[in-house]
């Protein structure tokens, strides 16, 4: 029997032949193209299992100071013990519900974003820098955060901001990425562009920004950290290849790794074996 495993978001046939036709004919309007992309956000409408924490939160809109850029703040005050929800690339502040729902029974309070370009924030280009600068904005706002959780980019987010200075007690990392290379190298290959064009793209994001890609790479801030860490992901992660979790793994100090099974990049958020053995990861803390 062929094994199944979740799909990584599909990038439409019609941009794979414009990327593949522009960049023979022009390689630089290509890849001047290509950024656009890369930093644009898919928007996707609200799933029904989403739709009750969206209404129950309390939702505050906030302009980060830096960037310029609005995120949609959701906020549900359960107890003392605070945790951060970080979504990643294409998601939205509710994605992690299941999650959310059990640290609700956990009595945390629960604080969670729409990232600028995502969810009901206003729709902009986007980048990991302004993922990093709302969780430092959010910990102004709220305090310590008892426990910090990220998928997929919100995970490269997450340990980027605890090896820039965030305080936790432990974190939790799904599904995320490792070098800022693998996942430029990933997308560019997703749209139909040759590996050619990995140097170019790279040195135009930077000179855009002013600042090396590699310097948010996971690894780099993984390996400054000391508290716990579980380190999740799935075998079948179709757009997270699982060597980005056994690397992290192998930089962090305090680390543990869980590795699932046919659950791919998304699926994993909900399964209830992973819930539970996140929540086994905090109650050791709370024994503590």
């Amino acid at each position: 029997m062929k094994k199944k495993t979740t799909k990584n978001l599909e990038i439409p046939r019609y941009l794979k032949t414009i990327f593949i036709v522009l960049s023979l004919l022009h390689m630089n309007s290509a890849i001047k193209l290509a950024l656009r992309l890369f930093e644009t956000p898919f928007s996707f409408k609200l799933p029904k299992r989403e739709q009750r924490m969206y209404e129950v939160s309390q939702k505050t809109r906030f302009e980060l100071p830096k960037s310029k850029k609005e995120i949609v703040i959701y906020e549900n005050n359960h107890g003392p013990k605070k945790v951060l929800l970080v979504h990643g690339w294409s998601g939205r502040g509710t994605q992690l519900v299941s999650i959310a729902k059990a640290f609700k029974k956990m009595n945390y309070t629960i604080i969670s974003f729409d990232a600028p370009g995502h969810g009901k924030s206003q729709k902009t280009t986007t980048n990991m820098k302004h993922f990093i600068e709302a969780i430092f904005e959010l910990e102004k706002r709220y305090g310590f955060f008892d426990v910090v959780i990220g998928h997929s980019l919100g995970g490269m987010s997450v340990i980027n901001s605890l090896g820039r200075g965030l305080g936790a007690h432990k974190a939790v990392i799904i599904g995320s990425g490792n070098k800022t290379s693998d996942i430029a190298s990933f997308f560019l290959k997703n749209i139909g562009m040759k590996t050619n064009a990995i140097g170019p793209f790279m040195e135009a994001f930077e000179k855009k920004h002013n600042e090396k890609m590699s310097d948010y790479d996971v690894e780099t801030h993984a390996s400054k950290l000391s508290i716990p860490i579980l380190i999740v992901h799935d075998k079948d992660d179709m757009d997270v290849p699982v060597e980005a979790a056994l690397q992290i793994h192998e930089n962090v100090a305090n680390s543990e790794l869980l590795i699932t099974h046919k659950l791919g990049h998304r699926k994993i958020l909900g399964d209830e074996k992973v819930i539970e053995s996140l929540l086994d990861f905090v109650r050791d803390y709370q024994a503590t």
